[in-house]
């Protein structure tokens, strides 16, 4: 069942030697699965920017490329989470939220926010993790028992909380990245199905 969650993909490509050497720093000290999954998610929420956040053109297209730059914004971030929790056999995958870009209305549109699931074997359980990064109004957290996700989702602004658990990125944003020369001009004009 979860062996697909645990698939190296073009997006999430933890055999690659940046990913693996990471591992073993993050592995190092480490004795619970439960701890390893807590430090990649606050090294990957914690560690590598948001590309909006600091204003950079920066596109990371894949996990390595995004450990690599430093930057990320929240579709790449999840497959560098993912990447390292693959590399370690801990099943992830990625979920969905449509989000207003405007923080009070929707009079800005619509952007797909993605965050990840992980398999807790120990508990026998999916989690969602978002690794998007806190800043101000924004405070994510590791939580096994219930979510604190970087964003509410408010349905009187049209946002949808789709929690799927997709084995690999959307093809739809895998195509946005590798058409895009700034992640600063990428939007996205559909909803997740």
């Amino acid at each position: 069942m979860n062996e697909e969650y645990l698939t190296e993909t073009k997006a999430i490509d933890y055999r690659a030697p940046i990913i693996q050497e990471k591992v073993v720093e993050l592995r190092n000290g480490i004795e619970s699965t439960i701890d390893y999954i807590l430090k990649a998610y606050e090294f990957v929420r914690d560690e590598i920017s948001h590309s909006w956040d600091i204003q950079s053109t920066i596109v990371s297209r894949k996990a390595s490329e995004v450990l690599e730059n430093k930057t990320g914004i929240c579709w790449t971030k999840s497959c560098l989470l993912a990447a390292l929790l693959r590399a370690n056999r801990i099943p992830s995958g990625i979920s969905y939220q449509l989000l207003t870009r405007a923080d009070d209305d929707d009079s800005e549109g619509y952007i797909i926010h993605a965050l990840n699931t992980v398999y807790i074997e120990e508990r026998n359980k999916w989690i969602r993790l978002d690794a998007r990064g806190n800043k101000e109004n924004v405070h994510a957290e590791f939580n096994i028992e219930e979510e604190h996700l970087a964003f509410p989702v408010r349905s009187e602004f049209g946002e949808i909380d789709y929690r799927n658990n997709d084995p690999d990125l959307d093809e739809r944003l895998v195509n946005i990245l590798n058409n895009s020369d700034s992640i600063l001009d990428v939007t996205t004009d559909f909803e997740m199905n």
